[in-house]
């Protein structure tokens, strides 16, 4: 007896891909309804405008239908994806200088400057509110100033939660190369900040066996 045929909802990305090359074009929109909010999350961060980012996301389905017969697939579908709409994200800012919004958030922020908001404990909930609303928009500026290259590793890194593998595939960089520019990056964050006066060095801590 054979089994029924599997739903066209479920079929996995590579299966769907082929059918889509073949001229399934339900296929195709399976791809369409399962990766584009994250696609329009990742547009809306970088572009900060609705319209702009529903745009770039409509753009990248095309291009990506247009290009599938070259989807070798060595990289998953929404990697191929989001390399596209990552591209597009850039060109429209790039054709926009008006835009110099950067996309970060709160946890984010913490994260990357590895260090609470000064005397936290000691603050009521409107100064804590306060001092993480002056450290994000230091951490924003901090961001915005670091070479483009670094910027788009750090927040495929840190904002969007790729792999250092997924990155080099979505840049086309050595993995290696993925993990140094994030290390420059973190530290010229850091170095930012503190020339900001947002953050305090780190003091290194003393020495066991010092004189008494």
């Amino acid at each position: 007896m054979r089994s029924a045929a599997r739903p066209t909802s479920e079929l996995p990305d590579a299966e769907a891909v082929a059918r889509a090359r073949s001229g399934d074009h339900e296929a195709f929109r399976v791809l369409v309804e399962r990766y584009q909010a994250r696609a329009y999350r990742l547009a809306l961060r970088m572009l900060r405008d609705p319209e702009q980012a529903r745009d770039a996301v409509q753009e990248g389905f095309l291009k990506a239908y247009a290009a599938l017969d070259a989807f070798e697939g060595r990289s998953g579908f929404y990697t191929w994806l989001y390399r596209m709409v990552f591209n597009l994200c850039i060109d429209t800012k790039r054709r926009d200088r008006s835009n110099r919004h950067v996309a970060w958030n709160d946890e984010v922020a913490v994260e990357v400057a590895s260090s609470p908001v000064p005397a936290a404990a000691a603050l009521g909930a409107p100064e804590k509110d306060a001092a993480r609303g002056e450290l994000r928009a230091a951490v924003l500026r901090a961001v915005a100033a670091l070479p483009e290259d670094a910027r788009r590793t750090l927040l495929l890194r840190e904002v969007d939660g790729l792999s250092y593998a997924q990155i080099a595939r979505a840049l086309r960089i050595p993995k290696g190369t993925v993990m140094s520019r994030l290390h420059h990056a973190r530290r010229r964050v850091r170095e930012i900040l503190i020339e900001a006066g947002a953050l305090e060095p780190q003091v290194p801590p003393a020495e066991e066996g010092g004189a008494a």
